[in-house]
């Protein structure tokens, strides 16, 4: 009986913390549209309208080969999110902007999101995290 007892113990702790554990997923995104391999590609994922380009929830520093990049942001819970991206040409580790913060360096966005007069809104660049997914952005 106890032995029974310990049996059904250990099915309903497994099952109760199978359930309580999410399943993540990964974003595999190609970059291309690169003038040259100069430099590198500094990508920024966010997962709310209130931090997107200002606080990334995660970010990675890509080399470019072949004026391409690809990078992967791996455990990522289902959801919703956005991601930006520019080519820091001249290797100084920052995007160069002009007046009123215009960038610069060539940019990327999630969905090709553009602004109108201002940066682009996260409703435009958001994108569902269900499953394994694969993006690709061109920087402009």
């Amino acid at each position: 009986m106890q032995r029974l007892i310990l049996l059904l113990f250990v099915f309903v702790l497994s099952t109760f913390s199978s359930i309580l554990a999410q399943e993540t997923y990964s974003i595999t995104i190609d970059f291309s549209g690169m003038k040259s391999d100069k430099g590198d590609l500094y990508i920024a994922l966010y997962n709310s309208e209130n931090t997107f380009l200002k606080t990334p929830m995660k970010g990675e520093i890509v080399k470019i080969s072949d004026k391409k990049a690809t990078a992967v942001f791996k455990n990522i819970k289902a959801g919703n999110y956005a991601i930006s991206a520019f080519h820091d040409e001249n290797d100084n580790k920052k995007m160069d902007t002009k007046i009123f913060g215009i960038p610069k360096e060539p940019i990327g966005i999630s969905n090709d999101a553009k602004g109108f007069f201002g940066p682009p809104k996260y409703k435009d660049a958001q994108f569902t995290v269900d499953k394994n997914i694969s993006l690709a952005i061109t920087i402009k």
